[in-house]
């Protein structure tokens, strides 16, 4: 792969695909490079490029490209709130959490994508993988966008931030609160100005169960997410309005109730204020993990997934506050057979992480070299979360997601990818079908309006 070493390799290397003279949008001359391997190099060095202003330049044309070949950033709040009012329905939007090898990866779904027609999905990570995976948004997002150019896509392109989580023990250390709530405040200007116009606020972390009255054990959470909320509001781009998610039960622990729920909005209103557009989506805990819960000898334990809990949440959402409806988390690694019932229960969004791990990471092809360097990252930095009783088997399960950001450039590089790939594919097909996502681009391009959107260009960077 061709490393840029400067701007001006840069600039000469793409001359006779685009132009860009600094004041008006870069032109496209020749689409054939934007979706060959030529988008492949300019994808890597966007990541890899040692030189910092190459990377920047590099992330900078891929946005222009894309929003010149027809692939724009997008929020979804507009479909969700249609699907609030009745007029959209029958289908789950899966919201991928893609941790490594994010341009092949997202090649893949955009692929799928098009063969189904299907145009309803999302791109995400959530705070904690953008630390352990090394993925800022300003690296996540163009290679989202390289992605849908080097596929041929061509309308909105959603991508998200998700769980932009508040640390409990943070929050209720009064020498640390401010600290962290500064974070997300940063978190959150970062993201959007990368293209992150969908973000979900999760500080269901502070839900405080052992208080009297539910509106008490919410009480922390709609505060922070209203407070939130106005932030996204005062930062989001002239034309946009931003999907913003909320949480009232936190992956992993006791299922969530219509009581919770109608606490929460209320409180979430009164702190919003009038005049400000608030959440389109709420997630629930329904009855699973993040990844699931590995067995000692491998494998994932069985779960009993309550789909009332989103059915009668999502029905509440829609009828009374007109949002999009409820989200479910930690559904990758659920049986297959239970996935074509998130559409049934009219579920908005189901978020999909661990499954893409495990198809990469465990596959046949995956040189068996670099797992076991992997599996030694892990016990060298992770050691101490193996838990008493754990089984090495559930150690690697629960911790070699941390191996992604250190491992990162042998990860993108891996000879056998294409074949391991492949698999990665099949899987999003066999999800996109039983979500019922196939034909969505028509109902997306009705409600998902495309915005005048000018990516930023460092300054005195022509080609």
């Amino acid at each position: 792969m061709t490393e840029y070493q400067n701007l001006s390799e840069l600039a000469k290397r793409w001359s006779g695909a685009v132009r860009y003279d600094g004041t008006e949008p870069l032109r496209v001359i020749d689409e054939a490079p934007l979706r060959g391997a030529q988008m492949d190099e300019l994808a890597y060095n966007s990541v890899f490029a040692k030189d910092e202003a190459t990377r920047q330049g590099c992330r900078a044309l891929i946005a222009a490209a894309a929003v010149a070949t027809g692939a724009k950033p997008a929020s979804i709040h507009d479909l969700y709130m249609a699907r609030g009012r009745g007029e959209v329905h029958g289908f789950t939007v899966p919201a991928v959490n893609i941790r490594g090898m994010t341009y092949d990866v997202a090649r893949a779904m955009f692929r799928v994508a098009k063969r189904m027609d299907a145009s309803a999905m999302i791109f995400e990570i959530a705070r904690s993988e953008i630390g352990y995976t090394f993925q800022r948004p300003g690296e996540y997002a163009p290679c989202i966008l390289a992605a849908a150019v080097r596929e041929g896509h061509r309308g909105p392109v959603f991508v998200q931030g998700d769980h932009f989580q508040v640390a409990v023990k943070k929050f209720n250390d009064p020498k640390a609160r401010e600290a962290e709530l500064q974070a997300i405040r940063d978190l959150i200007g970062e993201a959007i100005a990368a293209g992150f116009w969908n973000i979900d606020i999760d500080p269901s972390t502070l839900v405080d169960l052992s208080k009297a009255t539910v509106e008490e054990q919410q009480r922390d959470n709609y505060e922070l997410c209203a407070m939130y909320t106005k932030l996204i509001r005062e930062k989001q781009p002239k034309g946009v309005t931003i999907s913003v998610g909320g949480e009232i039960g936190e992956v992993g622990t006791k299922n969530s109730t219509p009581e919770e729920f109608t606490a929460f909005m209320e409180g979430y209103q009164k702190a919003l204020g009038p005049g400000l557009t608030g959440i389109s989506k709420m997630s629930v805990q329904s009855g699973t993990s993040h990844g699931g819960v590995p067995l000692p000898g491998g494998g994932v334990a069985q779960v009993k997934l309550d789909f009332s809990v989103l059915e009668q949440i999502g029905k509440v959402a829609r009828e009374k506050y007109g949002m999009g409806g409820a989200v479910q988390h930690g559904a990758s690694t659920l049986p297959a057979e239970l996935f074509h019932h998130f559409p049934k229960v009219e579920t908005a969004e189901i978020h999909l992480a661990t499954e893409f791990q495990n198809i990469i990471l465990d596959h046949k092809a995956f040189p068996e070299a670099l797992r076991q360097k992997m599996n030694g990252w892990c016990h060298a930095n992770c050691a101490d979360e193996k838990k008493d009783g754990q089984s090495e088997t559930q150690f690697i399960y629960k911790s070699r997601k941390k191996a992604w950001g250190p491992h990162k450039h042998e990860l993108w590089t891996l000879a056998e990818k294409e074949t391991i790939l492949r698999d990665v594919e099949a899987k999003f097909e066999f999800l996109w079908k039983q979500l019922n996502v196939g034909g969505s681009r028509a109902v997306v391009e009705k409600y998902v309006k495309p915005t005048d959107y000018r990516p930023l260009v460092p300054a005195g960077m022509k080609i």
